[in-house]
């Protein structure tokens, strides 16, 4: 939905001069697998996280730049009481309508493609070590894979990510397995992945895969900085 990834476009080249001076890290997996949890682990280790899920939310709050123009564009009704965008019927309008999809993309991807580039700048600008792009949808978008230097997937057996999402957001079985075949493949993933984190195992078992990764991420920017 809104948590799509932002397309090619001018303002990216800000990230392509950011890419020169610190290591950009792209973090996805699919729906359920944990993204967030290894994003809160690499960032209390110093990494600077940019979630455009996090983004795309706090777009689409009360008040979000969002709201007037998907007001404008699909009408009130997609408005809950609050002043936030209704989630649960705008996924049931887009998942099954991809002109419906592509008309709220136009809206979203460029209002989040902006705020990314601007919480890059100002994480570089404050001396993070290495830059976390979590990006649900980074495969799937065909041009997030050129604009990082390293990608890290969050990787669990599709039937313990539906049983988390259950759970988690309380949607049924059905609903949950149509996101997934919206999303891409655990192989197309896995295919593309520099780094991949096993999240299937205790919380221990995750902190410590975070601390191995948030090493091995720290002496790649190191051996980067020393042959420049």
């Amino acid at each position: 939905m809104a948590t799509a990834t932002p397309e090619p476009n001018t303002d990216q080249s800000d990230l392509s001069l950011l890419k020169e001076r610190i290591l950009l890290v792209g973090l996805t997996g699919g729906i359920g697998s944990g993204k967030t949890a290894v994003s809160d682990l690499l960032g209390k280790y110093g990494a600077g996280i940019i979630d455009t899920d996090l983004i795309a939310h706090q777009i689409t709050a009360p008040g979000g730049i969002a709201i007037p123009l998907i007001q404008a564009q699909f009408g009130s009704e997609f408005i809950d009481p609050s002043g936030a965008l209704d989630r649960s019927k705008m996924r049931a309008l887009v998942f099954g309508n991809p002109e419906q999809r592509l008309a709220l993309e136009k809206i979203t991807h460029p209002l989040i493609r902006q705020e990314t580039v601007r919480q890059a700048n100002h994480l570089a600008l404050n001396r993070a070590p290495y830059l976390v792009f979590v990006v649900p949808l980074l495969i799937e978008s065909g041009n997030w894979r050129s604009l990082i230097d390293y990608l890290v997937v969050v990787d669990c057996p599709v039937e313990t990510q539906i049983e988390r999402v259950m759970h988690r957001s309380n949607l049924p079985r059905s609903q949950v397995e149509n996101i997934l075949k919206a999303q891409a493949s655990r192989e197309e993933r896995l295919s593309q992945a520099d780094a991949v984190i096993e999240n299937q195992g205790s919380l221990t078992d995750l902190e410590n895969e975070a601390r191995d990764l948030h090493q091995k991420i720290l002496q790649i920017q190191k051996d980067r900085a020393s042959s420049s």
